[in-house]
């Protein structure tokens, strides 16, 4: 790795998954200088903390020693993080050591080192050098496992009083549904997401992957359930559209990569249930940072902290 030019500052951004840590150092116009995948080992420690931060903080020192002291350092982890984006606040069912984990502190960091929830940071990411650039008012929908979201609006991200707001596979599509796990009947989460497959199909598939491929080899079964789906993914994007009014909507997550199969049937369903004043619709269109986003919205943030700019 070739040493920076000397004055040149950058970032550091960390994107805290399950089972991958990915990290990037960016210069505060994104330029990408490094990056690395590390191991999560959720549920292990190391020199008494958890072995994610440990591994944060390994490849903080690593690029500090060959590219200088990082300016600005920034973490996004699923989760709802805190208003003052200072820690991770609440977690369900797995890397419980999240939670109240001060990164700023174990970092041993001067200015505090933003953790955001993935969804958030990875619509910041997309806002700033990706698929959303330029634009002030945006919804992100990730469809993976589950369904997550974010919104900016006026150019701001959006966090609501606790840090939940943009939670929009939680948003209720059928009020006498199966409740979600947040209580909520009928969500879009359970629609649509890779968790629900088994349950929506009695046990017939289990993930998504196979329920397509069901689908395309013909099966009514298959056909049935994944139509129904998408026709709820259609409701909630109609709803988003109908709460917030974004100029597009990014459309990201593994479930999003089904192709054909999914777009052409979502616009179709979307046709019939969005409200289009005077034709205006919502645009959907494709992430650019694919899975580094939330590296990259992560730190932004960062940047944008150091630099005092002003986030609520």
């Amino acid at each position: 790795m070739a040493s920076l030019p000397h004055g040149l500052s950058y970032a550091v951004g960390f994107d805290i998954g399950g089972t991958r840590i990915k990290a990037i150092a960016l210069t505060e116009r994104g330029e990408r200088l490094a990056e690395c995948v590390a191991a999560t080992r959720d549920g292990e420690w190391v020199d008494g903390a958890p072995a994610f931060a440990w591994e944060c903080r390994r490849i903080l020192q690593q690029w500090s020693d060959e590219l200088g002291s990082a300016s600005a350092v920034g973490v996004a982890a699923p989760g709802v993080s805190a208003k003052n984006d200072r820690q991770i606040v609440f977690m369900v069912g797995r890397m419980q050591e999240l939670v109240g984990f001060d990164f700023t502190a174990y970092f041993e960091r001067s200015l505090l080192v933003p953790t955001l929830n993935d969804g958030q940071a990875a619509l910041v990411g997309e806002a700033w050098v990706g698929a959303a650039q330029g634009m002030r008012d945006v919804a992100l929908l990730t469809l993976g496992t589950g369904v997550g979201g974010a919104m900016m609006l006026d150019g701001r991200l959006i966090k609501g009083a606790f840090g939940r707001a943009g939670h929009f596979g939680h948003c209720c599509v059928d009020w006498n549904g199966t409740p979600g796990i947040f209580k909520t009947p009928g969500v879009v989460e359970n629609y649509i997401g890779n968790a629900g497959v088994p349950e929506r199909s009695q046990g017939r598939f289990q993930d998504t992957r196979e329920l397509v491929e069901a689908v395309r080899a013909g099966e009514a079964m298959a056909r049935t359930i994944w139509e129904r789906g998408i026709r709820a993914l259609a409701c909630g994007i109609a709803n988003i559209g109908n709460m917030i009014d974004p100029e597009a909507i990014i459309i990201g997550g593994g479930i999003a990569e089904a192709g054909a199969i999914l777009w052409e049937p979502l616009e179709e369903a979307l046709e019939e249930v969005e409200w289009r004043p005077n034709g205006h619709r919502v645009r959907l269109i494709r992430p650019e940072l694919t899975d580094w986003a939330g590296a990259y919205g992560a730190a932004r943030r960062a940047w944008q902290i150091a630099s005092g700019q002003r986030l609520d």
